[in-house]
């Protein structure tokens, strides 16, 4: 088991859930949200509060990259899995005379429905935002665990292999970057291999029915 140097970071989830939702978590004191859609999270940005630490993590197509790089409160885009999403991303943030946080995000499960790089291309994307994308800030690795019934540890194992690829060869401090993985079905397994960010939803705001204001 890994050893934390602190708490996780909870992103709750807030796709498809209502503003009144995420101001309920919001008076708690929590800030960190996830959406998964560019236009829920734009119209979220301008319609709550402005502290609000925004992660983007959902599968971003290029020509919609402008509008998630303009929501000021970003805090940090989950998923970069391509060289030209990369650029993109860097050529939109010099326009804007922005920097951006971003994870790089790995397909461990090897399924076809996700995205990310594989993890043998890990080390070179990295790479790439590292040393062509100084717009870019890279604050580690994401994943997504296999969808299973029971919780595997394998996805989040090689997860860890290509966070010591990249500490090796790139000669980066991993200690000081993200490892996002673990999502409501499986959080307490990735913490228990070394996540410093879960991703939760449903086992946060439940299945909970909030009425739409007329």
């Amino acid at each position: 088991k890994a050893k934390l140097e602190k708490e996780p970071t909870l992103v709750a989830v807030s796709k498809t859930k209502p503003n009144e939702a995420i101001t309920e978590a919001y008076e708690l004191g929590h800030r960190h949200f996830g959406e998964n859609y560019v236009q829920e999270l734009v119209k979220k940005s301008k319609e709550l509060p402005s502290d609000i630490k925004w992660h983007f993590i959902g599968h971003l197509q290029s020509n919609k990259a402008k509008m998630v790089v303009g929501v000021p409160n970003l805090e940090m885009l989950e998923t970069v899995d391509s060289v030209k999403l990369a650029n993109t991303l860097n050529r939109i943030c010099g326009e804007m005379k922005r920097k951006l946080n971003v994870l790089v995000q790995v397909n461990t499960s090897g399924e076809q429905q996700k995205y990310g790089v594989p993890p043998s291309g890990c080390v070179e994307m990295v790479r790439h935002v590292v040393e062509k994308c100084p717009n870019l800030v890279f604050g580690g690795l994401m994943t997504i665990g296999d969808y299973s019934p029971t919780p595997k540890p394998d996805c989040f194992a090689s997860l860890v292999k290509c966070r010591e690829a990249v500490e090796e060869k790139l000669k980066i401090d991993m200690s000081t970057k993200q490892m996002s993985m673990g999502m409501s079905a499986d959080f307490e397994l990735a913490i228990e291999m070394g996540s410093t960010s879960v991703r939760v939803g449903s086992a946060l705001f439940g299945a909970r029915q909030y009425k739409k204001k007329s």
